[in-house]
């Protein structure tokens, strides 16, 4: 069995996937850290340095290695399903699992994180509302071919 944690940056796909393959009794995988580990360069530093275009190729090619894995929860990063066909991969691979929330919610959480992502720094409370308005519904036709959608806010998983 393997979960693939998807949804828009803040939703909580780390946070709850770690708590459901504890539950599970299963590994977990955040695939930001994955690919920190593999390429030793933090993802804001990556992006700084070779821009989003190498990291999304880099992470298309990590996320593809996941497919040997199993008994596994995978967070993936808030865009990696939406280029390269990577939602069909993870889809075919195991059970997508969509922490959908508003936009109001993801500000908020955006506002509140001690760990600000490359696309959100440095920008004001009203820029980050403006980019999650913009991105999220573009993003969410990617996320809802997900097996599973669940209520970010409160998120459970019973199957």
């Amino acid at each position: 069995m393997k979960y693939y944690m998807v949804g828009y940056m803040y939703s909580g796909k780390t946070t709850f996937g770690r708590k459901l393959a504890m539950e599970r009794g299963m590994e977990f995988a955040d695939l930001d850290q994955v690919f920190e580990q593999h390429y030793h360069y933090t993802v804001n530093d990556f992006f700084r340095r070779f821009g989003e275009s190498a990291f999304r190729k880099l992470e298309t090619q990590l996320l593809h290695t996941t497919a040997v894995w199993d008994n596994v929860v995978v967070a993936t990063g808030g865009g990696t399903p939406c280029h390269s066909g990577n939602m069909d991969f993870i889809v075919g691979s195991g059970t997508a699992v969509y922490l959908k929330m508003t936009v109001d919610d993801l500000l908020r959480r955006a506002v509140r994180s001690h760990r600000p992502r490359p696309a959100m720094r440095g920008l004001t409370e009203q820029e980050i509302r403006e980019k999650i308005a913009l991105q999220l519904p573009i993003r969410e036709p990617f996320y809802m071919q997900s097996q599973i959608v669940l209520d970010g806010n409160a998120p459970q998983l019973h199957l």
